[in-house]
């Protein structure tokens, strides 16, 4: 049976109703969506995330890395009826200089806990320049430490998969992904999640330094997004006074950003 790291088409979906029903109601508590408002996101993959702001006339742009991501968002926003504008490349690279000021609303969903601790400032100022000075830049990301922060989620085998397996010491988790026989460029993917992983803390603080203001953080004990996944009702974390219980806890960590 095909499922969503297989079949992207189902992956696509799946972020079109989480969407929908949460990150651009959330967006919208903050920021006015409109027709005729532009609206990017950063590693964008096949385009759900974008869909309910296309769907209300904004103009939709969206960049990712994966060439096969890309041509999946073309592919289906054509066969939905939906415009937008998808681009191939590394937003670290990208010439941002035709786009910067330009953006009513950012989007960075899942995206920089991918992103190597070197790059993550230069990755998060860029992404703040592309702001119009009224605009809202919405980021989710899992905590790191949260039962699934290492994304152990995509290996092959099941006995990868545990909860907080990630939290081994890297020497541990490598020897024990190899003893269960995952393919070595696997290993070497999760490596580098497990290097670029952030925490609440980690990520607020790299906000102020690269100039954006937190307008709201919101945390989640249960993803919004695995509803669609799993079937699952969303519920809120409340307990923002204990910084160790937050970031094991916490399975998304909403927030909208401002320019400072």
């Amino acid at each position: 049976m095909k499922d969503r790291y297989t079949d992207r088409r189902i992956y696509f979906e799946e972020l079109a109703r989480t969407s929908t029903e949460y990150i651009s109601r959330y967006i919208s508590a903050y920021k006015e969506i409109r027709s005729g408002h532009h609206v990017i996101e950063i590693g964008c993959g096949e385009g759900g995330n974008l869909v309910p702001f296309a769907g209300l006339g904004c103009d939709v742009c969206g960049i990712d890395i994966s060439k096969g991501k890309i041509s999946d968002a073309r592919t289906f926003f054509q066969e939905k009826g939906l415009k937008g504008e998808f681009i191939c490349s590394d937003f670290i690279r990208f010439d941002i200089g035709p786009h910067i000021g330009k953006y009513d609303i950012v989007i960075m969903h899942d995206v920089i806990e991918h992103i190597s601790p070197a790059d993550k400032h230069a990755f998060m100022s860029r992404a703040k320049a592309l702001l119009r000075p009224s605009g809202v830049m919405m980021s989710a990301f899992p905590a790191w430490n949260m039962p699934f922060g290492g994304h152990q989620q995509i290996c092959r085998s099941r006995l990868c998969r545990l909860p907080f397996i990630h939290l081994l010491p890297e020497r541990w988790y490598r020897g024990y992904l190899k003893t269960c026989n995952e393919k070595e460029d696997r290993i070497d993917e999760l490596m580098s999640i497990r290097r670029a992983g952030m925490s609440i803390e980690s990520f607020e603080e790299l906000c102020s330094r690269s100039g954006l203001k937190i307008q709201d953080r919101t945390l989640w004990l249960v993803n919004p997004h695995y509803k669609a996944k799993f079937s699952l009702r969303p519920v809120r974390l409340h307990m923002p006074w204990c910084r160790w219980l937050r970031n094991h806890l916490s399975t998304s960590c909403f927030h909208i950003l401002t320019i400072k």
